[in-house]
């Protein structure tokens, strides 16, 4: 990623006219998928003198991109209903998050995330000061939606870490995925970079972390299957490396087209869903 101190600006060349800013981002300033993201997401990119932080804004051949690390991060307004709170008991609470807010800050300071939005929801143990801080137990990603649960307590948060850690948590998704899938299983390890700066199947055996997939199609579509995706492991985008090396990335994925082929499908988001979580109550049992 770009230093604090280093900053640039690129004129769109007419290649790069109707492409989403994320791409051409990538291309003028030699960045990686994730970099490049990270950096519109947090306000550091501009378009013609105003600052622009959807990843997928469509530039125009002779569009000005400012890259300033050192811009501070724009006001973010993220607001959470009531009502995304599935459950909520002294111990945990489990949310249904919306696409487009991320689980915890990616930066200090950074506002508007969903730990934060969820604390100023729950009942205060004072009637003054800050909300309680909760206890992270599991993230997903910014352009997922559905369910997850954090802890309350300290106790709470081993407990449910240690189910995480030994796999006995049922986290079941939803996708929507490019071509005609079957069932299968995927089945691999998973390191940082694969050789192109991102993550992946590692090509040297069991180097990496064990990632296991169950795929089953539930409807076929125009161009795409809906699917679900049954966790037996919880590495970092393990859903989305493992369909897309399968050559059907997820409809709306951004990072891990680089080897598709095919007609892509158009979707506002990524089209993932954690659709159930089950886990031991760490108090009751």
């Amino acid at each position: 990623m770009p230093t604090t101190s280093e900053q640039k600006s690129f004129v769109v060349p007419k290649e790069l006219h109707g492409r989403p800013l994320d791409g051409a981002l990538r291309t003028l300033a030699s960045l990686s998928w994730g970099d490049a993201r990270h950096l519109i997401e947090r306000g550091k990119i501009s378009v013609s003198g105003k600052i622009v932080t959807q990843i997928d804004r469509r530039l125009r051949q002779g569009d000005q991109i400012d890259l300033r690390p050192n811009a501070p991060r724009p006001k973010i307004g993220n607001v959470l209903e009531r009502s995304a709170l599935v459950y909520v008991d002294p111990h945990i609470v489990v949310v249904n998050k919306p696409a487009g807010i991320s689980t915890v800050p990616f930066e200090p300071g950074e506002r508007g995330t969903l730990d934060q939005l969820v604390a100023a929801l729950l009942p205060r143990a004072r009637s003054k000061g800050p909300p309680t801080s909760l206890g992270v137990v599991q993230r997903l990603d910014r352009e997922t939606s559905g369910v997850l649960v954090f802890a309350r307590t300290f106790s709470a948060k081993k407990i449910l870490a240690a189910q995480l850690r030994a796999h006995t948590v049922h986290r079941l998704y939803q996708a929507i995925v490019h071509g005609s899938l079957e069932k299968q299983v995927f089945r691999s390890y998973l390191v940082p970079n694969r050789g192109d700066k991102l993550r992946g199947t590692s090509r040297f055996g069991g180097e990496g972390q064990l990632a296991v997939t169950h795929v089953a199609p539930i409807r076929r579509l125009a161009g795409a299957t809906l699917v679900t995706c049954q966790l037996e492991t919880g590495r970092t985008h393990q859903i989305r490396i493992h369909l897309s090396e399968a050559g059907h990335p997820i409809v709306g994925e951004r990072v891990y087209m680089k080897n598709f082929t095919g007609r892509a499908v158009t979707a506002p988001r990524l089209m993932l869903h954690a659709a159930e979580l089950g886990f031991i109550h760490p108090a009751t049992g």
